[in-house]
């Protein structure tokens, strides 16, 4: 149950990302990437399955990347598979 609220926040941060770079508002969507990396940090691996944890991984890195057109391109779509997966798995 606690990393459904968790994988739900990562979620909406993920989202708030994408729409912070999209409408050109840096300063926020860098404040919603150093929360969706906390969030990461918070998920027990050992209670979701593999390939989630593997996203999870690949997610981490690209919120580190330089180019803001594709982390809020990337950072969309993981929002709508964390929100999936928290629908489905937890």
């Amino acid at each position: 149950m606690k990393n459904k609220i968790i994988i739900e926040s990562l979620s909406m941060d993920l989202l708030r990302i994408a729409l912070g770079y999209h409408r050109g508002s840096d300063k926020m969507a860098k404040r919603f990437v150093t929360e969706a990396i906390k969030r990461i940090e918070e998920i027990d691996m050992r209670d979701i399955k593999p390939y989630f944890a593997n996203n999870l991984k690949k997610l981490k890195k690209l919120l580190l990347n330089d180019d803001k057109k594709r982390v809020s391109e990337d950072t969309l779509m993981y929002s709508t598979i964390c929100k999936n997966y928290s629908k489905h798995f937890c």
